[in-house]
């Protein structure tokens, strides 16, 4: 289901956690990882509410505090869920109605290895390059879901996209 506010997605995510277990909170790396050097700092900040990467470097999705702390493909990737609550950041997918296709944000994409040229192989990667390697990454965080997954999108045009194909949850 798409959810229309980043709320929405987080409360049916929390309540799916409550009723079924295995519900987390995932998402691309469009925000810093500032609690690294600051404790008190919240490293994403959607609509007003603040949150945390986690923290855990090792099975995070079974830690007691996964729920309140968001998860990346890092920490998701060989797990399944019963409800994973994608949030997706403004990395990707601006999504451009007029020409009907997405666009990666490579200045909103911060994981620098995953952006990063390979000057010994020679390989530079291109804008093209960067989307396929980011929408791959929500596509994982997408597919873990046993019974269902929320979405929300932080780009409005995208968000409006995403209705077009997948249900509302309010």
């Amino acid at each position: 289901m798409v959810a229309l506010s980043y709320q929405t997605a987080a409360t049916a995510t929390t309540a799916a956690a409550s009723r079924s277990g295995l519900a987390r909170l995932v998402a691309g790396y469009a925000w810093e990882g500032k609690t690294r050097t600051d404790k008190t700092a919240y490293d994403i900040v959607i609509d007003g509410c603040q949150l945390r990467w986690n923290s855990v470097a090792t099975d995070w999705i079974a830690t007691p505090n996964s729920l309140d702390k968001v998860g990346s493909i890092h920490t998701v990737q060989g797990y399944d869920l019963n409800y994973p609550g994608v949030i997706i950041g403004p990395d990707l997918l601006r999504f451009a109605a007029a020409e009907g296709r997405r666009f990666v944000a490579r200045g909103s994409y911060l994981d620098k290895k995953g952006k990063g040229n390979n000057l010994r192989l020679g390989k530079t990667y291109s804008d093209d390059d960067l989307l396929r390697f980011v929408s791959n990454i929500y596509a994982v965080l997408l597919t873990r879901g046993i019974q269902g997954t929320y979405v929300y999108a932080c780009d409005p045009a995208l968000r409006a996209h995403l209705l077009e194909f997948i249900p509302s949850s309010g």
